[in-house]
């Protein structure tokens, strides 16, 4: 695990994407192939489930140091990440007697901790913790919280594979997608030439489009390219291939079982198909995301909640047919031919309309119905585009409708994580109920560095009360917070849950008293709900 340990460092301290791919490469040069599938597995950007939670491996700390509770807390708000705060606290040698392989650690050892034990978890923990030199600890607790993250995308892990193995980038990209398991096998199989057996389960990388920053005027001709409503729904690919079918989603999740009703669709569709789409919520018309989280969020699906919140699949791309990749083809093509396939197919397979416009003015107006549609705005597609892997820009844009935004007066705040430990950068946002404030939403981005920087300040010289690693402070600063959707929910203090929330100004203009208030965020989500104004 010494290896692996030592690049994890190289990755997470240094910013040049040279340095990181030649780490990379280097690491996958030296490393036997049962190392390298589990190195490939975490650079990819996977990890197992959480075995052990935080706040047992921090009672685990107290004890085996014989530490009280509030010092160890006291500890890790000061980190602020606990794999690190242990790693700084037990008294670990220098190095390791015995470096047992990477591969080892986790299917002989960490894996099997699922299921034993608490006395039996503990005792494998704190002996470990006590074996490992300070740079393994931290990676040991990474995996034992499932919080490893490294920090490299998968452009760059692909690149560096390419560069190791001399394959195409697409074609490596291809071959991590989807369902695979760190196998030394798989390793081996990742490395060897195009040509042989191919999972038919194995989606193809997701064609991701940027947003449209500059005016639309400046993409030439109307006439050259596609208009769809951009959904707001479940990403996905429908595989029919050798007599089964499988629904990805764009995280690279089975899905299958989660919508059944589309399965039973696709069994009359043609063999050797792939079709992109998008999953919906659909009762005579798009319903909100959440709706269709709570098919997600469901671990048995009866059959009063399928009837009660029916899905779609709004194809929008053909990517396979008669079990040739088409994604070469340009897409006025790949679309004529969708239009034919899904011409007869069941219910809850249909086309993505087009959005007709005569020209850019025209289609701008079309944008605006975007709210009452219950969509996001608009997709560009230019018609003669590929499908390509990832973001590439140019060929696809989405043209969203501007964000909801409300004024909030911050109530709470709390330390960051990893770099930014010693600095105040998760905040709690409230709107007023009668001359009380409610908390509405937290938000972590939207801030320069300086802004930060001087927030912090002002949060520490603010603060009324501590809370463990959160602080209450002087409800005045008011910031304005961007969002995509709103929801309603009953597990928030507001009523409602709002997607995505960012900053987007500090309205330090703006006095704590004319903040928004709550009546003006649930006329809001009155205004979100489709067909029920």
């Amino acid at each position: 695990m010494q290896a692996f340990a030592r690049l994890y460092e190289i990755l997470e301290n240094t910013t040049s994407t040279n340095a990181k791919v030649a780490a990379m490469v280097g690491y996958f040069r030296k490393t036997p192939p049962e190392d390298a599938a589990w190195a490939v597995y975490f650079l990819a950007g996977r990890r197992p489930k959480r075995l052990i939670g935080g706040s047992r491996l921090r009672a685990w700390l107290g004890e085996s140091l014989e530490l009280p509770d509030w010092l160890v807390e006291e500890c890790y708000a000061h980190v602020g990440d606990l794999a690190e705060c242990i790693a700084l606290l037990v008294d670990s040698p220098d190095a390791d007697a015995d470096d047992i392989p990477l591969h080892r650690w986790l299917e002989d050892r960490i894996l099997p901790l699922a299921g034993q034990p608490e006395t039996a978890q503990r005792e494998a923990v704190t002996g470990w913790w006590r074996a490992l030199e300070r740079r393994q600890c931290f990676l040991l607790n990474k995996l034992l919280t499932g919080g490893l993250r490294v920090g490299v995308s998968r452009i760059l892990v692909v690149r560096a594979l390419a560069e190791f193995t001399g394959l195409e980038r697409s074609v490596l990209t291809h071959r991590l997608t989807g369902d695979w398991q760190p196998t030394a096998a798989f390793f081996e199989g990742l490395k060897a030439p195009p040509g042989g057996p191919v999972d038919r389960s194995r989606p193809y990388p997701f064609f991701l489009a940027s947003p449209l920053e500059k005016p639309p005027e400046t993409l030439g001709d109307t006439g050259d390219w596609l208009a769809e409503w951009k959904w707001d729904g479940i990403r996905a690919q429908l595989l029919c291939r050798g007599g089964e079918h499988y629904l990805w989603s764009r995280g690279e999740e089975l899905v299958s079982e989660r919508f059944p009703e589309i399965i039973d669709a696709a069994r009359s569709l043609p063999e050797g198909l792939v079709l992109d789409g998008e999953i919906l919520a659909w009762r005579d018309g798009v319903r909100p995301f959440a709706e269709l989280q709570q098919r997600l969020n469901r671990k048995r699906l009866g059959q009063a909640l399928l009837a009660r919140i029916p899905v779609v699949l709004l194809a929008y791309d053909l990517l396979e047919v008669d079990g040739e990749d088409r994604r070469d083809r340009p897409l006025r093509e790949r679309r004529a031919r969708l239009g034919e396939v899904l011409a007869n197919a069941p219910a809850p397979l249909r086309l993505s309309p087009a959005v007709p416009a005569t020209d850019w003015a025209d289609l701008a107006r079309r944008r605006e119905e975007s709210r009452a549609r219950a969509v996001e705005g608009l997709m560009l597609k230019r018609l003669d585009s590929v499908y390509e892997s990832g973001r590439r820009r140019g060929h696809w844009w989405k043209w969203k409708v501007d964000p909801y935004t409300v004024d909030a007066v911050m109530i709470y705040a709390q330390s960051g994580h990893g770099r930014r430990a010693s600095l105040f950068t998760d905040y709690t946002f409230a709107v007023w109920d009668g001359d009380r404030l409610v908390p509405l939403a937290r938000a972590y981005s939207g801030l320069t560095d300086a802004e930060i920087d001087r927030l912090d300040r002002w949060i520490r010289r603010h603060t009324l009360e501590r809370f463990g690693p959160v602080r209450s402070v002087e409800p005045v600063q008011v910031f304005e917070l961007a969002f995509e959707g709103i929801n309603a929910s009953n597990r928030h203090k507001s009523g409602v849950a709002l997607r995505f929330p960012r900053i987007h100004r500090w309205r330090e203009d703006k006095p704590a008293a004319e903040a928004d208030t709550l009546a003006t965020v649930q006329a809001l989500l009155r205004e979100s709900l489709p067909n029920e104004r």
